[in-house]
């Protein structure tokens, strides 16, 4: 808890001081252009990343598999969408990285095993339920 506490402390504190920073070299103007800039293209990226995640989990479902891999990605895309609205360069940096796919994939496959997600299209065994092969003869 004190670290969410620190992080929503901090986090401003450094994005102030950055946007400050690259106020000075490049001028005001620039810079809430480019902040305004980044949110848009974020916005056309969110937009694009949902939309092509949200297909391969339409196709997972109907291959009755558990779609996984997609609702981790989702989660990610969304965490990346509310920081590219986030104003700043350092919220931008991190957005993106959950937009682009190969460095999303790359934080997933990073996360994945800390998550207990299970992978299997059958119900779990139980006591009652014999597995084999059924062949009808007429």
């Amino acid at each position: 808890m004190r670290s969410l506490l620190l992080l929503f402390v901090a986090v401003p504190i450094v994005e102030i001081w950055i946007l400050i920073k690259v106020g000075s070299q490049i001028g005001a103007l620039f810079t809430i252009a480019v902040v305004i800039l980044t949110a848009v293209v974020g916005v056309g990226l969110l937009r694009q990343q949902g939309l092509s995640t949200l297909l391969r989990a339409r196709q997972r479902l109907q291959m009755e598999e558990i779609p996984a891999q997609e609702v981790i990605e989702g989660l990610f895309i969304a965490f990346g969408g509310a920081l590219l609205l986030t104003p700043g360069f350092l919220t931008d940096a991190v957005g993106f990285a959950c937009l682009l796919p190969v460095s999303r994939r790359l934080m997933v496959r990073r996360l994945q095993p800390r998550v207990a997600v299970w992978q299997s299209t059958r119900r779990p065994p139980d006591s009652r339920t014999l597995e084999g092969e059924f062949k009808r003869h007429d």
